[in-house]
């Protein structure tokens, strides 16, 4: 994958030299002209093409946004309700994720979504300890992570 994007620099560059114009339109122009030539040529790369991964990224990071805006919605209709009726909790997420890298990701996603936070993982490193600010239903919270979080991270990462 990272020769796939070092040989569409190159061309980009190469389109640069070639158009006399040494400008950032330019280097884009050649971008995406050496984007679809790496896809073009695919089949010689051992690698799957590149392109596809960045799909999955931009996924994820949608898909982050989405639950960012909901738990701030849901965060909002909880500070402005006048007696609300939380039930806070600490609930475990056993793991479909094995790596480290992977792991911490998803942590991390869960952090910096309002609402929740991971607490702790276990030695093993097969369930993660989530603090949620209103459960309803621990059963549902876990389905929703493992639906969103972690399925968009093994795409990614596998």
């Amino acid at each position: 994958m990272a020769f796939q994007i070092v040989i569409n620099i190159i061309i980009a560059i190469m389109w640069m030299f070639l158009s006399e114009s040494y400008t950032f339109p330019s280097f884009i122009a050649g971008f995406i002209w050496g984007f679809l030539l790496v896809l073009l040529l695919n089949r010689f790369f051992s690698a799957n093409f590149y392109g596809r991964r960045v799909m999955k990224i931009i996924k994820l990071m949608l898909i982050f946004i989405r639950e960012l805006l909901l738990s701030n919605l849901s965060i909002l209709k909880l500070v402005y309700t006048p007696k609300p009726e939380i039930e806070p909790g600490i609930f475990a997420l056993p793991l479909e994720v094995k790596s480290n890298w992977e792991i911490t990701l998803l942590a991390h996603l869960i952090t910096l979504t309002p609402g929740t936070l991971s607490v702790a993982i276990s030695d093993d490193s097969k369930t993660l300890y989530i603090h949620a600010m209103d459960i309803d239903e621990v059963n549902k919270s876990v389905k929703d992570i493992k639906d969103s979080f972690e399925k968009a991270i093994l795409e990614v990462t596998r």
